[in-house]
């Protein structure tokens, strides 16, 4: 028997945007609930921080508190089976989500773009490696290679160098005079440019290279050298982990599931952040990869719409200049044509599969692929291998289905909604 919770305003994403937009709709008088995967609210970027007086994830876990937000920690939304009505699975059972506002705040992942050796032990998404020395992983004494592009690579480079590891070169596919322009805006950003300064403090005698990728990574049983390619010069770096990522991918998924219309891989909204679908809301990364400060005032904002209040018009003034900084940053980190070249005909791609590029590589589209060769039918449902065939190949990724995460067989047997076992020849199931 499912647990049923009812609200006003349900929330799928416990990262900034969530928060706010959760903290936002509950003061505004809704009864909101949260759903996150997390076992803390924060998301990815506020994981792990103190949560002393001062932070901003503090005080938007007060205001959560003080708004009485029902918390769903631990949880994942898999399924919708009906309009108002989400399926989440927890460690221990299933949870039916009943509501009349939705807001999405789903956030983003890593990009991975394969290149061989890249699923050698020790080869680890840059926030990924980050999250694990948050939870206990020692890396004092550990020589890291930082690579890709963004800037969460000088972010995660500065955290594993406080705790001790070795950053012998950061590796930025961007070009300098397109990283020198990016510099150049922040100056009307105080406090941008003043993150960016501490940041480089942080980094001193690190050497950042523009230009520079990735091509290869090497070990018998891990990880033990990367070859570079700095400035068009071939590079061998000994190390003991590589942290690499290709900025970020929102996580659409959900908002797909449910018919919300998507463009350019990020979900349309309206100026009240409310989707195509009436009553379903998004707000932070799903809409466009933007920082902090542009989720906390979409979320804010789906927030207030969501609760049937007027947005301030300060709030549509900080969105306005926060996305004008989301162009900019993902002008200067946009991905170079050359990266296209770095996998082998024997390189896997998927994963979860082991689909190699060479196997894609005679396929027109995502479905074709898909048929022929199960890429992106594995675990993560093309989590990982679907931004890297979109970029390799230029393919648009089609529908999704539900589960849109992998649940245990009897969280599908019990789920209302669920639909009805596929018969084979002569009616057994």
């Amino acid at each position: 028997m499912n647990r049923v919770a009812q609200f006003d305003v349900l929330v799928v994403g416990g990262g900034p945007a969530g928060m706010a937009a959760a903290a936002t709709a509950g003061e505004c008088g809704a009864g909101v609930g949260v759903v996150d995967d997390n076992f803390a609210p924060g998301g990815q970027i506020w994981r792990g921080e103190s949560q002393t007086d001062g932070t901003e994830s503090k005080m938007w876990a007060d205001r959560l508190q003080a708004a009485k937000v029902e918390l769903h920690s631990g949880t994942r939304i898999f399924h919708q089976p009906e309009t108002g009505v989400l399926l989440g699975e927890s460690s221990d059972d299933v949870c039916e989500f009943r509501y009349s506002k939705l807001i999405i705040a789903t956030g983003a992942r890593e990009r991975f773009l394969p290149f061989p050796g890249w699923t050698l032990p020790n080869v680890m998404g840059a926030g990924g490696l980050q999250a694990l020395v948050k939870s206990g992983l020692p890396i004092s004494g550990k020589r890291v290679v930082v690579a890709g592009t963004g800037p969460l690579l000088l972010a995660v480079a500065a955290y594993l160098r406080q705790r001790g590891a070795e950053i012998p070169v950061i590796c930025e596919q961007a070009s300098r005079s397109r990283l020198a322009s990016f510099a150049a805006s922040l100056l009307g950003q105080p406090g941008k440019f003043a993150q960016a300064l501490q940041l480089r403090s942080q980094l001193r005698n690190v050497p950042l290279a523009t230009n520079s990728w990735v091509v290869e990574a090497r070990g018998k049983e891990r990880l033990e050298e990367v070859t570079l390619l700095r400035d068009g010069r071939p590079e061998t770096v000994a190390c003991g982990y590589l942290a690499c990522g290709f900025h970020l991918a929102p996580n659409i998924e959900l908002a797909v599931l449910l018919g919300c219309t998507v463009a350019g891989g990020c979900v349309q909204v309206d100026d009240r952040q409310q989707t195509s679908l009436a009553g379903v809301f998004c707000a932070g990364e799903p809409t466009g990869i933007g920082g902090v400060e542009l989720a906390v005032a979409e979320g804010r904002i789906a927030g207030f719409a969501s609760a049937g209040r007027e947005v301030p018009k300060h709030l549509l003034g900080e969105r306005t200049r926060s996305r004008r900084f989301a162009r900019r940053l993902n002008a200067a980190f946009a991905l170079r044509p050359e990266l296209r070249g770095l996998p082998q005909p024997q390189t896997i791609v998927c994963r979860c599969e082991d689909v190699s590029f060479g196997a894609l590589r005679p396929h027109e589209n995502w479905r074709q692929a898909k048929l022929h060769t199960r890429c992106g039918m594995g675990p993560c449902q093309g989590r990982v291998c679907g931004p890297a065939a979109e970029f390799l190949f230029g393919w648009k990724l089609d529908s999704v289905r539900p589960p849109i995460f992998p649940v245990a067989f009897s969280t599908l047997a019990g789920a209302s909604g669920a639909p009805e076992p596929l018969k084979l020849a002569g009616g057994r199931p």
